[in-house]
Order: C-alpha cells, then structure tokens, then sequence
C-alpha cells in the first residue's frame, strides 16, 4: 500500500515538472553580451555569488525582463577552465533530460567565458544536508534519490554518447521550487566512445571517505567504473546521505 502511494505521489509530481518544462521562458538560446551579464549580476556582485568550483564562480542574475538566471563564470587565469567551458557547452547543449540542469546561453568572448543556465530556487542538495536550517523528510529524499538515478541512468544509457559525470556530489545536484533535482557541472565529465576502455577515472573529482553512520567527511562521492565497448558498469560506488 506505502508503495502504490508513492508510486501515485511520483506520478503526479512528473506530471507537474513536464507542464513546467514545456513552458521555458523565450530567454532559451538567446545569445547574450558580456555586459548584459554585468548589469544582470550588479557586476558580479558579491551579494549575488551562490558559490564557487574549482574553474570560477556562480552568481545569481536577473535580466531586465524579469528572469532569474543563474551565471557561471569561468576563471581563465586557471589551467584547466577553457577546456571545462567547452566541455559544459558540448554537453549541455545537446543533453534532454528534466534531471539534468538545462543551459540558456553562453557568452564566449576571447578574455570572457561564461554559461547562463536555469536558475534553481532552492540551491544546493548540499545545503540541504549540511545544514541546521533545512531539512528534508523521507518523501522528498526518496523523490531526490529517484531523480538522480534517472540522469546518470540517462547519461549512462540514454544519451548518444555513454557518459560518466565524473564529479556526482552534493553541491552539484540543485534542486527547484518544486524541489526536483537537476544533476549539474559537466567540465570533468568523461564522454566515452565505441573504442574507449578505462578501468577507474583519474579525475579532479571530490573524494569522500565514508565514515559510517555520520556518512561522508569531505561531502563526496567517488565512482569508479568498467567500461569496455561503449558500455558503463558500476564496479563501486559510495552512496551519499540522502
């Protein structure tokens, strides 16, 4: 009976997500400037920041017709980010799936990089875990688990290309109003074609070492894979507290 009610709670919930999918605003792959960015973030105020990675900064932007945004900027001056910029930008832009943070723009300029992707209300799963002023109940864990599931099951199986993310960890599953997560940050992500082979990814991915009962230490996850053919197989996978 507990099951049949989550399975009708579930099926109502994706009903809801796929009505508000098919109304994206006509922000969608408008090309925008450098300084529509600044004026967006108040120039990249700090008041806007909503975190940072290892390749630069996330700021919240509100563009003058009254759309939230979320604006990743890319710290060139680090080894690495031009390379993590394409990356997102070929991964993103050809990606489907509700799960999985959609882009809205980029802007790329010879000294300037920078995505412009779906703004998520309610941050960071990490918050949510970490903290003493949230709290999530089992519904929503469970609902949380389900859609994770579905975008590396989608990465895995359903893209063109077989997909390793490489850097599945908390602060990279966001969550919206409705608290659906959507998978984020694909600049270390490992596209893997017909001939590729690889035993474990060597990646800059966050390692986390699970303590027992308290969970993870560092708030990561490590995955390590068999792939051989174009097909992913989990060899081993630590599971976060959700």
């Amino acid at each position: 009976m507990v099951s049949v009610t989550i399975f009708v709670l579930r099926r109502k919930r994706n009903v809801e997500v796929a009505t508000e999918a098919t109304s994206l605003p006509q922000l969608l792959w408008r090309r925008v400037s450098h300084l529509e960015l600044l004026r967006a973030t108040n120039g990249f105020n700090e008041n806007n920041l909503l975190g940072s990675g290892g390749f630069g900064s996330v700021y919240k932007g509100t563009f003058s017709d009254g759309i939230d945004v979320a604006v990743k900027v890319f710290n060139l001056q680090l080894e690495g980010a031009f390379r993590s910029f394409e990356k997102e930008c070929e991964m993103l832009s050809n990606i489907r799936h509700r799960n999985l943070i959609k882009i809205i723009s980029c802007c790329s300029e010879l000294d300037f990089k920078a995505l412009v992707l779906n703004y998520m209300p309610n941050g960071s799963l990490e918050k949510w875990l970490y903290s003493q002023d949230y709290s999530l109940n089992i519904l929503q864990r469970m609902n949380i688990m389900i859609d994770v599931a579905a975008a590396v099951e989608y990465l895995h199986h359903g893209y063109s290309v077989p997909t390793v993310h490489c850097d599945l960890k908390p602060s990279n599953i966001l969550l919206d109003d409705d608290m659906v997560a959507h998978v984020a940050d694909f600049g270390i992500a490992k596209l893997l074609g017909g001939g590729d082979s690889m035993t474990q990814t060597m990646t800059l991915a966050t390692v986390g070492v699970w303590t027992g009962r308290n969970g993870f230490n560092k708030r990561g996850c490590v995955q390590f894979w068999n792939c051989s053919d174009g097909n992913i197989h989990k060899k081993k996978a630590n599971r976060c507290d959700v």
